[in-house]
C-alpha cells in the first residue's frame, strides 16, 4: 500500500486498540488515545526504510534519505545471508527485513527502552519523529506542498504539548505500567502495531509480505504472505484509494469514538 493508506490504517488499528480496552473496562486517558494514535500513523510509515521512493524517506531531508540507504544495504545483506533455494534472487532490500515481525518487535522494545530511560528528551524525541511521520502520511497532500521545514515545526510543536500533557498525573504516562521507573514504557506498543499494520497491508498486495520471515515455509524463508492472487490489488488502485482508505477512516472514527465513551 501506499502512505497514506498505511497511516489511516495505523491510526485506525491504535483507536480500535482504545476502543477494546475501553470495552474491557480499562479506557485508556485521551492524551494516551491521541498520541498513540499519531504514532502509529507515524510508525505505519516506518517499514518503507528500506525504500528509498518511499514517504519516510523524504520526511527528514538527507538524514532519512541516507538512514534508507543504509537500512536497503543492511535488509540486502540479511536476505541474502538467509535465503534458501525457494527464494528469488534480488537486487535490493525492499520488502525483506524491516517487513518482519522481528523488526516490529525489535524497534517496539528498543523505543520502550528508550522512552524509560532517556527521559523526556527522548520520550520527545520519539514524539516527534512520529508526529512528522503521521503528518507526512494523514496530510500528505499539504505537506508535499509545503516546507520540510513547516512541517517539523509542526511536529516538534505536536511533540512538545503532547509530552506536557503526558506528564501531569493521570493523564498516561504510567498507562498499562504501573511501576515506578516504568513510565512511557507503553510508547513502544503503538510502534510494533504500526509496523505490523504495514506488513499486513503490504500482504494484500500483489507482492505480498514475509512477516513471517525467518520461519521457513516450505522451500522459502521469505515467504510472501498474503491471501489467494484474485483477492489481491496493486499498491495505489483504486482499490485502496476508493474502498480501503474510506474503510479505515470509517473504522477509526468509531473507535475514537467507542474509546472516548461517546458511542
Amino acid at each position: 500500500m501506499m502512505g497514506p493508506a498505511h497511516s489511516l490504517s495505523g491510526a485506525a488499528a491504535w483507536l480500535g486498540v482504545g476502543a477494546a480496552t475501553a470495552a474491557a473496562g480499562h479506557p485508556m486517558p485521551w492524551p494516551v488515545l491521541l498520541a498513540g494514535a499519531l504514532i502509529c500513523a507515524g510508525a505505519a510509515l516506518a517499514p518503507d526504510l528500506d525504500h528509498k521512493s518511499a514517504t519516510i524517506s523524504r520526511a527528514f531531508g538527507p538524514v532519512s534519505r541516507g538512514l534508507c540507504e543504509v537500512i536497503d544495504k543492511l535488509s540486502y545483506a540479511v536476505y541474502k545471508a538467509t535465503r534458501k533455494q525457494g527464494d528469488p534472487r534480488r537486487s535490493g532490500g525492499h520488502r525483506t527485513l524491516t517487513h518482519t515481525w522481528i523488526w516490529a518487535v525489535l524497534v517496539g522494545a528498543g523505543t520502550s527502552v528508550l522512552a524509560v530511560t532517556g527521559g523526556r528528551w527522548a520520550v520527545l524525541g520519539i514524539l516527534f519523529v512520529h508526529v512528522v511521520l503521521a503528518v507526512e502520511g494523514l496530510l500528505w497532500r499539504a505537506a508535499r506542498v509545503s516546507s520540510d521545514v513547516l512541517v517539523w515545526l509542526l511536529g516538534a510543536t505536536g511533540a512538545w504539548l503532547l509530552a506536557d500533557v503526558l506528564h501531569a498525573p493521570g493523564n498516561g504516562s504510567d498507562w498499562l505500567f504501573t511501576d515506578p521507573g516504568l513510565e512511557y514504557a507503553w510508547l513502544g506498543l503503538p510502534i510494533v502495531l504500526g509496523a505490523l499494520v504495514h506488513d499486513i497491508g503490504d500482504a494484500l498486495t500483489v507482492s505480498g509480505c514475509p512477516i513471517l520471515w525467518p520461519i521457513p515455509i516450505g522451500r522459502k524463508r521469505w515467504y510472501p504472505v498474503g491471501p489467494p492472487q484474485f483477492m489481491r490489488f496493486r499498491a495505489g488502485s483504486w482499490v485502496e484509494l476508493k474502498v480501503l482508505m474510506p474503510v479505515f477512516m470509517l473504522l477509526g472514527g468509531a473507535g475514537g469514538l467507542t474509546a472516548l465513551g461517546l458511542i
